[in-house]
């Protein structure tokens, strides 16, 4: 049987009773595949790795040793977000790493998405390596693979290109001194959903906004520097926080800015002003395999250009991408 295929009598997970079912069945797997072994996991804070960590948990308690990398990609107040949840209020055992200039000093002048993709897995791993070597008997790494992230990664079909690589599958290296525990890897995004409720992981973290593992590294287009990062930061900032002002928060399923390597030329003070644009995406889906749309009133669409353009530095136009997946993906890059 192939491990990266989802079985085709594998019954979608829509109820917490099918929940609960599957999270028995993931427990089973993973006490045996781990025994009295410690587990370390890439924990992001997003939906995915947050789930992980909850069924992990139960799984097997304190085995389980939790690591957040800062890799200076991560949106504005990311990581101390990520720190209060998960240590203040879940009692995880959580491993702070800032490796910002680790990251992006690897990262500096490299344009191609795929590059910069298999950059940021590899040196999560060497992250991991690191901190593993600091503690004992850490002989698997656990993640919040799921199964688009699979299937986006891997050729269809013969003559057919992948549509990316994730972090987590494709920038993987051959090498790599773990064995993998990836419990919801043939879940789609919905399913993780479900099955978080059924952990009784809070609302607010079940349906956070999804975000992806190269983070910002993917939605700052092109080569990165590092203005234009925090540029990209405090644009997604902005918007973030206008979308909860004007209840769209809960209605959009994905929502974020992504700041491509052009200028354009602009007025600032009665002076010419080249600046980047800040493009809008705002899409819903249920499985992430197809997206559509959200339409934003236009009467938001301006406060948002008009903070933007007026509160970040560097940018100077706002941009509204129309496009669904496919053709396009939901991210850029």
């Amino acid at each position: 049987m192939d491990l990266n295929k989802r079985p085709e009598n594998m019954q979608r997970i829509t109820t917490i009773e099918l929940a609960n079912k599957f999270i028995d069945e993931q427990i089973a797997e993973v006490r045996a595949q781990v025994g009295d072994k410690k587990v370390l996991l890439a924990l992001s804070g997003g939906v995915d790795s947050s789930v992980v960590a909850a069924l992990l948990i139960k799984a097997i308690g304190k085995q389980l040793v939790c690591v957040h990398v800062n890799h200076g990609l991560m949106r504005k107040n990311e990581s101390e977000n990520v720190i209060k949840l998960f240590k203040g209020e879940l009692d995880a055992n959580l491993i702070y790493v800032d490796a910002t200039d680790r990251f992006l000093d690897l990262l500096a002048g490299v344009s191609d998405p795929e590059k910069k993709r298999k950059i940021i897995g590899a040196e999560f791993i060497n992250v991991f390596a690191d901190e593993a070597r600091k503690l004992e008997d850490i002989t698997f790494l656990a993640q919040g693979t799921i199964y688009p992230d699979i299937l986006e990664s891997i050729k269809q079909a013969e003559g057919k290109k992948a549509v990316k690589s994730h972090h987590n599958v494709g920038g993987l290296p051959e090498d790599l001194q773990f064995e993998l525990v990836e419990p919801i890897k043939l879940l789609f995004k919905d399913e993780v959903r479900v099955v978080g409720e059924a952990l009784g992981l809070p609302k607010n973290m079940v349906y956070r906004q999804p975000f992806p593992g190269p983070g910002l590294g993917v939605r700052c287009l092109g080569a990165i520097t590092r203005d234009r990062l925090h540029a990209l930061r405090e644009a997604d900032a902005i918007l973030r926080e206008e979308f909860d002002l004007n209840g769209l928060a809960g209605k959009v399923w994905q929502y974020f800015i992504v700041v491509p390597d052009i200028k354009s030329v602009g007025v600032k003070d009665e002076s010419r002003y080249e600046g980047w644009p800040a493009i809008i995406r705002a899409v819903n889906t249920t499985d992430a395999m197809s997206a559509t749309i959200e339409e934003i009133p236009y009467t938001v669409l301006h406060r948002i250009t008009d903070r933007i353009t007026k509160e970040v530095d560097g940018i100077n136009r706002v941009l509204m991408d129309l496009t669904p997946k496919p053709v396009g993906t939901i991210e850029w890059e």
